[in-house]
């Protein structure tokens, strides 16, 4: 596991910003997907530091042929540059295994064979959804065969302040339960592998999606598990619909059309509270503009109407 944790365990105050952007491939990028790479990418560069790209194709039952190289040629169209070359996590199942068996071997992952209609009948209801009960957590039940691995949680509050959120908090133990690290269907959940990764890839910012504060305990406590350091966390507005729900594959937010990247961009920074400068029509003028006046305190942490 020494691989896999190495980078993180060294970052300090003084280590350089390093940041990412994460899509995954069950769709096209659309307005939200949009504005939250535009963020975290404003971001790093303003802040001297790295902007890498990661794609988290994980969940190939939910993926859509071809999403991501158009993800990547619409950053490119939009004048994205990122370092390094891109990391897919479909090609990562190592480190996720070795992340696996550290935690068994520290007995904080156990296997669970509980089926998603058990939990659901003896869970009460989370912040998250439903909260494993611990069924397993002791053992299998006699003639049962594991068909997760979970980890432990432990009663307490895992809080951290967001950069524009501000403190947020969960006591795991009575808001979410022990949580899936290696789903019933043979895919790694996501909250390991974006830990791993964030660790292996030496991230030290995380700018993302609001959708996702409520993972954010979760990630911490794994990150203890793992003995790896925590990334400050900033998590941008969602933008929602007129029935205030989340822009999505979901609910049928388009995709963005790189053919008017210009205009687009300019809504992006928009509703992250930046109005530029009616002069900017070019990508290229909208970037040089955004890199001279982006400031992460114009930015409003309530959802946004589109």
């Amino acid at each position: 596991m020494t691989s896999v944790v190495a980078p993180a365990l060294i970052a300090s105050v003084s280590t350089p910003y390093r940041g990412r952007f994460a899509p995954s491939p069950t769709g096209l990028l659309h307005a939200g997907s949009l504005a939250t790479a535009v963020g975290s990418y404003l971001e790093a560069r303003c802040r001297g530091g790295e902007w890498l790209v990661r794609i988290e194709d994980l969940d190939p039952p939910r993926e859509q042929a071809g999403a991501s190289e158009h993800i990547l040629a619409t950053l490119a169209a939009f004048g994205f540059e990122w370092d390094g070359e891109v990391v897919y996590q479909s090609r990562r199942h190592r480190l996720y295994r070795e992340a696996l068996q550290l935690l068994a071997e520290r007995g904080l992952a156990y296997q669970c064979a509980c089926t998603r209609r058990e939990i659901a009948l003896a869970a009460r209801p989370g912040v998250d959804g439903p909260v494993y009960p611990g069924t397993c957590r002791h053992g299998l039940p006699p003639g049962r065969e594991g068909r997760a691995w979970r980890l432990k949680v432990e009663p307490g509050e895992v809080g951290f302040v967001d950069r524009l959120q501000g403190y947020y908090a969960q006591d795991l133990a009575r808001d979410v339960g022990d949580f899936v690290l290696l789903r019933a269907d043979g895919f790694w959940a996501y909250q390991l592998a974006v830990v791993v990764d964030d660790a292996d890839q030496g991230i030290t910012d995380i700018v993302r999606g609001a959708d996702l504060l409520v993972s954010t305990p979760r990630q911490i406590w794994l990150q203890r598990c793992l003995a790896v350091t925590t990334p400050t966390y900033c998590h941008l507005p969602l933008l929602v619909n007129a029935a205030g729900e989340k822009l999505s594959k979901q609910t049928l937010a388009p995709a963005i059309d790189p053919g008017r990247a210009a205009a687009e961009l300019r809504l992006a920074l928009n509703r992250l509270g930046h109005e530029p400068d009616t002069a900017c029509q070019s990508v290229a003028e909208l970037w040089q503009w955004a890199f001279a006046n982006w400031r992460l305190d114009q930015v409003a942490p309530s959802p946004v109407a589109v």
